[in-house]
């Protein structure tokens, strides 16, 4: 059962959306022929409130959602590994690690609509390709139209929606304090984010110093 303290709600709507659009590369589950699961790794990108992501229009993935449109779709990053050491000088328990997860459930659609695709298309190299250097995607571009039939786009419309961002929220004060000084005094490249998204996350969290 997944621990309430550590669910992001509607009600941080606004954080779910950052990390969507902070990431490219997810997990797409799908369903063999023969019912076996099936995890392809790829890039996507969140337009309008939905995932998407693009390929082949042929290939075991689109033969996949043509058989069975049910899909489940993973984003995670981890920021840091906090060693059992941190809390407890002997016991192996206490050791985890900080991160945010999302999982969307539903079904998958294969867009048509050329303008769409291009909306997609466009977000994504944005995403990935910031600096610019190619010509802007458009649905009405001659350049274009042979290109946008020949790819596949994919949309998923998900019925739930689960997010997962952990962060100490679960501990207690001395506890929070031991993992908080630890990650200071450690200082590896992503520890002082983890310490903010602690603060930010555990409002309680105390600031090295005070």
């Amino acid at each position: 059962m997944r621990r309430k303290e550590f669910a992001i709600d509607e009600e941080n709507k606004e954080e779910l959306e950052a990390f969507l659009s902070e990431m490219s590369f997810g997990f797409l589950g799908t369903i063999s022929e023969d019912g076996m699961p099936s995890v392809t790794p790829l890039n996507f990108v969140y337009v309008n409130g939905a995932i998407y992501f693009h390929g082949s229009r042929i290939g075991e993935k689109m033969k996949q959602l043509t058989t069975n449109e049910a899909v489940t779709f993973a984003i995670a990053k981890e920021y840091a590994v906090i060693p059992s050491y941190f809390s407890d000088p002997l016991l192996a328990c206490p050791a985890t690690a900080y991160f945010k997860s999302v999982r969307f459930d539903g079904h998958a659609v294969i867009v048509d609509d050329p303008h769409e695709k291009a909306t997609v298309l466009e977000a994504l190299m944005r995403k990935l390709q910031p600096e610019g250097g190619y010509k802007t995607i458009d649905a009405e571009d001659s350049d274009y139209i042979p290109r946008l039939k020949g790819v596949a786009v994919v949309r998923i419309d998900a019925t739930q929606t689960s997010c997962k961002f952990k962060f100490g929220q679960n501990l207690k004060e001395p506890g929070r304090q031991s993992v908080t000084q630890g990650l200071a005094e450690r200082n590896l490249p992503m520890d002082a984010e983890t310490l903010e998204l602690m603060r930010r996350y555990c409002p309680h969290t105390p600031t090295i110093g005070d």
